[in-house]
């Protein structure tokens, strides 16, 4: 390997290769840095020069990253973890902090588990600036790379487990939404008068069966979707307005019932009730000791726990 003298290269370069590689776009990265954008450009310049590489280079949809820009962008978000933990201050004052607090969830997760996060931040860090990422995506990847502080998922990681730290911060299962005029609100609720209703289904992704088809192709029966949208926005009036029924989280479809009177809850069939399943806070290695992190951890724990009863939910991964 060809060795640099690093009293050659101006490290200041690599916060801008980072919001580069993170970007995709000189402007957006400018606007990241509070640079100007020919001060970007410049940068990058420069950048090319140490790397003898375009490290971003035009295509159909915009600029794309070389081989080697793909291959530092991991590299990079360590060293630079690294170094902001070597110099920070040991200390966090939130009411004087400023940045980003950055956490992936859908929307589900968002809307059931985040609706106190936004006031609690505005009260105690009003200088900082929360983004939540809904957008499906591997959270653990974007923790990895320290594109996240926190992910909210049902999931584990599919590899490199070790990495992550863990806390569980409920137990949740599915119950069905419906119109209270629906025939299916008057019980019994049986698997037979389930599984020939019509279904709505919210399908994030897109892609593949729902849950509950593979547990109804266990059951030897299926069922009849008639509704399927990309996110929860517009369940409500689905059920309200037809006899549509949706099978969710215990948590959603009790908080839309519980703000739509046209709304009523039910129980699945005997047959399709599960045991609870647990939902995580994940975050990664790099921000464990982070103090800004370990409050942001700590403010959306509690605001978590004012607004879900449960037991001890303690699972802090090493």
């Amino acid at each position: 390997m060809r060795e640099t003298n690093l009293r050659g290269v101006d490290l200041n370069l690599l916060v801008v290769l980072e919001a580069l590689l993170r970007e995709r776009h000189i402007t957006r990265a400018a606007t990241s840095l509070s640079m100007s954008q020919p001060a970007v450009s410049r940068a990058l310049g420069r950048l090319r020069e140490t790397f003898d590489d375009p490290l971003l280079v035009r295509g159909p949809a915009g600029l794309t990253l070389s081989e080697r820009a793909e291959g530092l962008r991991q590299p990079l978000a360590d060293l630079l973890a690294g170094l902001s933990g070597l110099v920070a201050a040991p200390d966090f004052e939130p009411a004087d902090a400023t940045g980003s607090l950055r956490i992936g969830c859908l929307d589900l997760e968002a809307a059931i588990y985040l609706p106190d996060l936004v006031p609690a931040i505005r009260q105690n860090a009003p200088n900082m600036q929360l983004e939540i990422y809904s957008h499906p995506d591997d959270y653990f990847a974007l923790l990895a790379e320290g594109r996240l502080h926190l992910a909210i998922s049902g999931l584990e990681p599919w590899a490199g487990a070790a990495q992550f730290h863990r806390r569980v911060i409920d137990h949740t299962h599915s119950e069905v939404l419906m119109g209270q005029d629906n025939a299916l609100a008057d019980p019994p609720m049986t698997l037979e008068r389930y599984s020939a209703a019509r279904h709505g289904v919210v399908s994030i992704t897109g892609r593949g069966p729902a849950m509950m088809d593979e547990r109804l192709a266990r059951q030897g029966v299926h069922r009849q979707v008639a509704l399927k949208l990309s996110s929860f926005a517009n369940v409500s009036d689905a059920c309200a307005n037809s006899d549509v029924i949706f099978s969710l989280p215990h948590r959603l479809t009790r908080r839309l019932a519980a703000r739509d009177g046209r709304l009523v809850t039910r129980p699945l069939p005997g047959a399709l009730q599960e045991q609870r399943f647990p939902m995580y806070l994940y975050w990664h290695a790099r921000h464990h000791n982070d103090a800004m992190s370990q409050w942001f951890r700590r403010l959306l724990l509690q605001t978590i726990d004012q607004r879900i009863d449960h037991g001890d939910t303690a699972d802090d991964r090493p």
